[in-house]
Parts: structure tokens; C-alpha cells; sequence
């Protein structure tokens, strides 16, 4: 009955505990209201079967249930109908740099570093719906993949399709990768850009050197988060192609922790390394942290009262009982 109304004073409903009293009060009073004569003998009296006397204890129930009527009435029972309206205040343009170089197949990720970090980015796009993102892929040379854009489809939609492929030129070119994700983000009007860089390898080709890469990042306001990915010791990875296969070997894993530290910090960013799968969900569920969205959220409360139909009911009933009492029940009561 009460599905959806909330009570402005719910305290007020101590008031019914004056009902109970009030039937003790009737049930110990009511053979006094009603005059007695005693007499000897009822053989001089006509008896007669009148349903008036047994129903006249409905004029204290029309009074009980007006009296709860007003106590509920005065609780005041309301509907509240609740909109939003949300409001971003501090958006942030996120390009995600991935590494695709051949080293990206090893598996000392499941099923390898390449797929690991896919499933782990895509939990991260979708957890981020009020932000721009953008991919850009980097090997020996770098290329956007996905402008920044705040259609989530389109950007899982081209990370799914993130593969290594032999059109790029082989190598790990990070500060091409980090000069194009700062070319990315370097008209943004965002209040917040960041790149995350992740690479599981050393800078080994491109034209651009990662310091001034890092350096341009600095000039345009963008923090830079990097990630070395690969397990301590050795990796099982590919050396080679036969027969359009992969061989895969156990070799070092090599990472350039001095670089990527380097230019986290320069940036402002923070650098991760990521051994493991779980290791990499932690680092991108932290950065998820680090870089929080502002959103502003309005309510807009509107109040539909309720106490009208009680009251009114309440004094049908207390004039029920009036008329009752002034006409069918005035010979007894």
C-alpha cells in the first residue's frame, strides 16, 4: 500500500500507541455510559431482538480509524520522484600507445602479452565512458590506429583488431610511438591528457629519440604513464618463421626500465611493470585510479503529497459517526 511513499515525520507514528489505550479505555468504560434499572421481575416487559444495541461499538471504530487516519495524515505521506542529470567537469583524452612488435606474441602472458594486454585495455575503455580515447600502434615505426574519440565502440572495435602484422617495420621504436600519441593529444582541449606507453622491449629504431619525445610531452601538459611488460628471467618467444609459423625459443626478456622510469617521471606519470596477467589488470585498474573523471551530478526532487485523501477520509468518517450518533443511535448511546 505504501510501495513508493516515504513519511516526513515518521516519528509521529508514536502517536498511534494512544489507539490501544483508547480501547482499554472503551472496553472498561462502556457498560457505564449505558444506563442500568434493576428490577425484580421482566414479566410486565415486552422483549424485542434489536440490532441497534449490538452494533453501536461501530461508532467507536469510525472514531478509531479517523484517529489513525489524522496521525498517518500528519506524517506526511509523500511520493518523491528523483531525475539526474550528470555533468562532466574535467574530461581526459587518454591515447593508449601498444607496443606490436614480434616480441609482443611471448607467452609469458596467457595466451601472450599481445591478448593479455587487449583483454585488460578493454575492461579499462569500457570503465572510462566520460573520457576521449585513442590507440596508436608502434613497432619499428608508429601510426594512429584510432583518433581520440569518445565513441567506445569504435575504439574496442580497433582494438580488437590490434594484431602484429609484417607491414610495419620490425623493431621497438618507442619514441616514434610516444611522438605520435603526443601529436594525438597535443590540440586536445581536454584539462587532463595522458598517454599510456607500454613496451615490452628497448628502443631500438626510429628517427625520434624518446627524450624529446618526453620532452614535447612536457610542452604540451600531457603525463605520460609507461609500462614494461614481460616476466623477470626468460620468455618463451618467437625467433623465427617457418612455414608461416612462428618458432618460438626461450630467450631474455629485455626491457628498458632506466628509460621508461625516465620518462614517467619527467612527465609526471608513473612507471608499471607488468610480469605477469594479474600484475597488468592491477596496473591499469591504478591508473583507473590515478586518472579520475570530475562528473557533476544534479537531483531534481519532485514531491507529490499524499495526507489530502487521508484527511478527508478521516472527517467522512467522524461525520458518519455524528449523524449516527444524532439520529440511528441517539436513543442508545
Amino acid at each position: 500500500m505504501f510501495e513508493g511513499i516515504e513519511f516526513l515525520n515518521k516519528e509521529l507514528f508514536w502517536l498511534l500507541l494512544i489507539i490501544p489505550l483508547a480501547v482499554v479505555w472503551y472496553v472498561m468504560k462502556h457498560n457505564k455510559q449505558t444506563a442500568e434499572l434493576k428490577v425484580s421481575s421482566l414479566k410486565g416487559f415486552k422483549i424485542t431482538n434489536s440490532w441497534l444495541p449490538k452494533v453501536k461499538h461501530l461508532l467507536f471504530v469510525l472514531r478509531i480509524l479517523a484517529m489513525a487516519l489524522i496521525i498517518t495524515a500528519i506524517a506526511r505521506p509523500r511520493t518523491v520522484d528523483i531525475s539526474t542529470k550528470t555533468k562532466t567537469t574535467r574530461g581526459i583524452d587518454i591515447v593508449m600507445a601498444i607496443d606490436v612488435s614480434a616480441s609482443m606474441l611471448a607467452k609469458d602472458l596467457l595466451p601472450n602479452r599481445l591478448d593479455a594486454l587487449k583483454n585488460v585495455a578493454s575492461e579499462f575503455i569500457k570503465g572510462r565512458p566520460n573520457d576521449r580515447i585513442g590507440l596508436v600502434e608502434y613497432a619499428g615505426e608508429s601510426y594512429t590506429k584510432t583518433p581520440i574519440t569518445s565513441d567506445k565502440s569504435i575504439v574496442l572495435r580497433s582494438l580488437d583488431e590490434v594484431k602484429y602484422n609484417t607491414i610495419i617495420e620490425g623493431g621497438t621504436a618507442i619514441g616514434m610511438g610516444l611522438a605520435t600519441s603526443v601529436n594525438r593529444l597535443k590540440d586536445s582541449k581536454a584539462k587532463s591528457k595522458v598517454i599510456i606507453l607500454l613496451t615490452d622491449g628497448v628502443n631500438n629504431s626510429g628517427q625520434i629519440d624518446p627524450k624529446i619525445a618526453s620532452d614535447l610531452a612536457v610542452e604540451f601538459g600531457i603525463k605520460v604513464y609507461t609500462i614494461g611488460l614481460g616476466t623477470n628471467g626468460m620468455a618463451l618467444s618467437p625467433v623465427a618463421i617457418r612455414n608461416g609459423k612462428f618458432q618460438y625459443k626461450r630467450v631474455q626478456v629485455e626491457i628498458d626500465e632506466e628509460l621508461l622510469e625516465e620518462i614517467a617521471e619527467v612527465t609526471g606519470g608513473k612507471y608499471f611493470r607488468a610480469t605477469n596477467n594479474k600484475k597488468l589488470e592491477d596496473i591499469y585498474a591504478e591508473i583507473n585510479k590515478l586518472e579520475k573523471t570530475e562528473v557533476e551530478e544534479f537531483k531534481f526532487y519532485n514531491y507529490e503529497e499524499k495526507y489530502r485523501p487521508l484527511i478527508v477520509l478521516a472527517l467522512l468518517f467522524l461525520v458518519i459517526e455524528v449523524l449516527l450518533r444524532s439520529t440511528v443511535f441517539r436513543s442508545f448511546i
